[in-house]
C-alpha cells in the first residue's frame, strides 16, 4: 500500500507494505509555537499553517490543520517573523513583482497572531507603499482533520473533514468538537468545498487593507483543565537586571512561557484562597495537560517566587492520589499519578495509555519533597497540615514498594504490557542501558529514585515532627537504611574511579552506564561529601558536560546518540537540577561551568530553551543543534531559569526555623546583578551582587538573613 508520512517540513511519500509502514513523529525545531493553555498554535517560520504537525489546537484536539494565505500569480516572499512573548507572534512578507517600478517591493503583508484559550485571531494587513494603485485577489485557505493529539504526535495522516458554510466563514464539527472560522469583513467569495475565503483588494498608494480571522474551538463538555485567570498569576514576577543580558532575557521569556502554561483544577472549589488551584501543564505541543512529575519539579523550581503554585500543584495531585489497586492504570493506594488525558491514547499496538495513568515511580516521593520544601519557603502551617494525610499515604506507598521489592529499593515494571517500559523521568523504552549498550531488564531500581525516596523520607519526618504526628524517628531510620543499601549496591568503578550506576536491573546487577541521573543525587543527603565530590568530578568531565549542558548519557557509553531522546541529548531541567545540587553539595565551581553552558544555549534558542536538544560538543559547532521533535516551551525547561538563578544566589529558606540563606556563588560573574520580586513566606526579597562580590539583601521584617560577612542586609518596611 502507499503510505504518506507527513512531517513539519512537508510530505514524504514512500511505498511500503502494510507490515513495514511506519509513521514518523513530526519535527518541530523550526516551528513557531504560540500558546495560552489549553490552546496553542504551531506554524512554519513564515507564519503559514501548512499541515503535518501545524495547526491550532485546543484541549488535545486539532481545530485547524491549515491556514495559509496566497495571492494568485504573485510570489509572497517572507522577510521576518517570530514570537512576541508567549501568546503572540508577527510575520512580515512582501508581494514580489506587484506594481514595482524599481527593484524595491512596494506591497507588503503583516500577519499578526494572538491566541487565548479556545480562540485564535489572525489579522492580515496589506499595505501599498508604491506610487500606483494595486488590484489583486488574496485567498486564505483553511482546513482541518480534527485529529486527536496522539494521532498527530504519532505522525499519522487523517483526511480533512468537509466544512460547512456559515455567515462570514466556515464551520467544522465532529464528536462534540466544533470549530468556527469567521472573517471580518466577510470574504468577497467563499468556496466551502475548497475551504477558501477570497478577498478582492483595491489599494490606492499609501493605503492599507485589513481583515480579521477569528477561529474558536469548543468541546461539548467543559475543558478538562480550564485556562487559568489572566489576572492572577500564582507567583511573584521577579525583575532581573544583570551585566549579562542573556540571563535577563532567558528569565523574562521563561516567565512569559510559564504564565501561558498555567491551567486550573476544576475539582478545586473551596480552596484556602477561594480561587481554583493552578498548576503548570508540562509543555506544548505534546504534553499540554497534567503530568505529575513535570508539575512537581516545575513548582519546586519556582519556590523562590512564592508557594502558591506549589500548593495548587500539591492539592491538584492529592485529589487524584491513588486509593486502590488497579493493574490496568497502575494505580496503587498513596501513589501520585503520571498523566491525565481526556481519552485513551494509542501510540502503537504496544503503547496504549489510559486517560488517568499512574505509571511513574518518582512522582510520589517528589510530591512529599515539594510539600516539605514549600513548608520551608513559607507555605502556611494550616495548608501544610491539611495535606499531611496525603503525605502519610505517600510515605506508606514508599514503604510498601520497597518492602515488596525484596531488596529495599523502589523499583518499577510495566504491569500492563502496553504502558511505559521505563517509569522514571527518562521514560523512553531504550533509556536505561548498560555501559556496553545492552538494555536493562525490569524490574529496575533507578539511582535518582532512591535519592528522591531518601529526601522524601527525611522531609516527611521533619513534617511529622513539626505537626506533632508520630513516625518521624521511624522515617529517619528508614532513610539511613536506604542510604546504607545504596552505598553497598549502586557504586561501581571504572578506569576513572568510582561512580553510582544509573540503576540495578532485574537480577540486582548494577547498570553501569555513566549518566546525568547521578546529578539528581547531589544535595539530597543520600551521598556524603566524598561521594558528592566523585559525582561532581564525573559531571564536569567532557563525556557528560557538552559545553551546552549535561548529556543524558556519556559520549563514551555504548548506544550514545546525540539525538537520542534520553541516550545522549541534553535536557535543560536535568542540567539545572545538577547545577542546584552541586551548589547544595558544596561544589559551586562545577556548577558554574554547567550554568554557563545552559546560558549560552538559551541565547542560541532565542531565550526559549526547548524540552531537550542534541548532545553535540560545544566545540563542534557555534550553536547547539535542536532535537527536532522537542516540545518548546516546556514547563521544567522554562522553570530551570529560576533554579539556576537560585543556585547562583546561593538562596535557600527555612521559614519554620526563621532563616533565609543568601550565599552567592557564580552570581558574581553576572554582576552587577540585581533581582527584586523574590518571595519568602509571602514577603518580598531583593538581592544585589556587585562585580567585586559585594552583596546587599533587602528584606522585610521576618526571617533572619544567614549570609557571609561580605553580605550587607537591610530591612524594608512591610506593606
Amino acid at each position: 500500500m502507499d503510505v504518506t508520512v507527513k512531517t513539519h517540513d512537508g510530505n514524504i511519500s514512500a511505498t511500503a507494505s502494510a507490515a513495514a509502514a511506519q509513521s514518523l513523529q513530526p519535527f518541530l525545531h523550526d516551528a513557531v509555537v504560540t500558546l495560552h493553555a489549553p490552546s496553542f498554535v504551531i506554524s512554519q517560520a513564515d507564519g503559514q499553517v501548512t499541515g503535518g504537525a501545524d495547526g491550532f489546537f485546543h484541549g488535545d484536539n486539532r481545530a485547524l490543520s491549515r491556514l495559509t494565505v496566497t495571492a494568485a500569480g504573485i510570489a509572497l516572499a517572507p522577510v521576518s517573523g517570530g514570537l512576541q512573548g508567549a501568546d503572540r507572534a508577527g510575520f512580515r512578507a512582501v508581494f514580489r513583482g506587484l506594481d514595482e517600478v524599481t527593484e524595491d517591493p512596494v506591497v507588503a503583508l503583516h500577519r499578526r497572531r494572538s491566541v487565548i484559550s479556545g480562540r485564535l485571531e489572525e489579522t492580515f494587513e496589506v499595505t501599498n507603499s508604491g506610487a500606483q494603485p494595486v488590484r489583486f485577489r488574496l485567498t486564505v485557505q483553511a482546513a482541518t482533520d480534527l485529529a486527536p493529539m496522539d494521532r498527530v504526535k504519532s505522525g499519522q495522516h487523517l483526511d480533512d473533514i468537509p466544512a460547512q458554510a456559515t455567515a462570514g466563514g466556515l464551520v467544522w464539527s465532529r464528536d462534540g468538537f466544533t470549530v468556527r472560522l469567521l472573517s471580518t469583513p466577510a470574504p468577497d467569495a467563499l468556496d466551502m468545498q475548497a475551504g477558501q475565503l477570497s478577498y478582492d483588494i483595491d489599494l490606492a498608494p499609501g493605503r492599507s487593507w485589513t481583515v480579521l480571522l477569528a477561529c474558536t474551538a469548543a468541546q461539548a463538555e467543559d475543558d478538562q483543565f480550564p485556562a487559568a485567570p489572566a489576572e492572577h498569576v500564582p507567583w511573584s514576577t521577579p525583575v532581573l537586571r544583570s551585566a549579562d543580558r542573556r540571563l535577563d532575557r532567558w528569565l523574562q521569556q521563561s516567565l512569559a512561557d510559564l504564565d501561558r502554561l498555567r491551567l486550573t483544577d476544576p475539582l478545586s472549589a473551596g480552596t484556602p484562597a477561594g480561587r481554583p488551584d493552578q498548576f503548570l501543564a508540562a509543555g506544548a505541543p505534546w504534553y499540554l495537560t497534567l503530568f505529575g512529575r513535570d508539575a512537581l519539579w516545575a513548582a519546586r523550581m519556582l519556590l523562590p517566587l512564592g508557594t502558591e503554585l506549589a500548593a495548587g500543584t500539591l492539592r491538584t495531585l492529592a485529589r487524584r492520589q491513588g486509593t486502590h489497586t488497579d493493574p490496568t492504570t497502575e494505580e496503587q493506594p498513596g501513589k501520585i499519578l503520571h498523566e491525565v488525558r481526556r481519552t485513551t491514547q494509542q501510540f502503537s499496538d504496544t503503547l496504549i495509555l489510559p486517560p488517568v495513568y499512574y505509571g511513574t515511580i518518582d512522582a510520589t516521593p517528589l510530591w512529599i519533597t515539594l510539600l516539605h520544601d514549600a513548608w520551608r519557603w513559607g507555605l502556611p502551617p494550616e495548608e501544610v497540615e491539611q495535606l499531611l494525610p496525603h503525605a502519610e499515604a505517600a510515605l506508606s506507598w514508599m514503604r510498601e514498594q520497597s518492602d515488596a521489592s525484596g531488596d529495599g529499593f523502589l523499583k518499577y515494571v510495566d504491569q500492563t504490557g502496553r504502558g511505559l517500559a521505563n517509569q522514571g523521568w527518562k521514560d523512553h523504552d531504550d533509556s536505561i542501558r548498560h555501559r556496553g549498550g545492552r538494555l536493562a531488564a525490569s524490574p529496575i531500581a533507578l539511582c535518582e529514585v532512591q535519592a528522591y525516596a531518601y529526601e522524601a523520607a527525611r522531609g516527611g519526618a521533619a513534617l511529622l515532627r513539626a505537626i506533632g504526628r508520630p513516625g518521624a524517628d521511624e522515617w529517619e531510620d528508614w532513610a539511613e537504611r536506604l542510604a546504607t543499601r545504596f552505598r553497598r549496591r549502586f557504586w561501581v568503578q571504572d578506569s576513572q574511579g568510582a561512580y553510582p550506576a544509573v540503576a540495578l536491573d532485574r537480577d540486582g546487577q548494577p547498570v553501569d552506564s555513566v549518566t546525568s541521573n547521578i546529578g539528581h543525587l547531589l544535595g539530597t543527603g543520600l551521598l556524603n561529601h566524598e561521594e558528592s565530590a566523585l559525582v561532581a568530578a564525573r559531571l564536569s568531565a567532557p563525556d557528560l558536560d557538552s559545553g551546552h549542558g549535561l548529556r543524558t548519557l556519556s559520549s563514551e557509553s555504548g548506544g550514545f546518540n546525540p539525538y537520542g531522546y534520553h541516550t545522549g541529548s541534553i535536557w535543560p531541567h536535568d542540567t539545572a537540577i545538577a547545577v542546584h545540587g552541586l551548589v547544595r553539595a558544596g561544589f559551586p565551581q562545577a556548577a558554574t561551568s554547567l550554568a554557563a553552558g545552559l546560558l549560552t544555549a538559551s541565547a542560541d534558542f532565542d531565550a526559549r530553551l526547548p524540552e531537550l536538544f542534541a548532545g553535540h560538543a560545544a566545540e563542534s559547532g557555534s550553536r547547539p543543534a535542536p532535537y527536532p521533535a522537542s516540545c518548546r516551551p516546556q514547563a521544567w525547561a522554562a522553570a530551570a531559569s529560576v533554579l539556576v538563578l537560585q543556585a547562583a544566589l546561593g538562596l535557600d529558606a527555612d521559614v519554620p526555623s526563621g532563616t533565609v540563606t543568601v550565599a552567592p556563588t557564580f552570581a558574581r560573574g553576572y554582576g552587577p546583578l540585581s533581582v527584586s520580586g523574590l518571595q519568602v513566606a509571602g514577603r518580598p526579597l531583593k538581592v544585589t551582587v556587585e562585580p567585586d562580590g559585594t552583596v546587599d539583601v533587602t528584606a522585610p521584617e521576618g526571617p533572619a538573613i544567614v549570609a557571609p560577612k561580605t553580605v550587607q542586609t537591610s530591612r524594608a518596611r512591610s506593606t
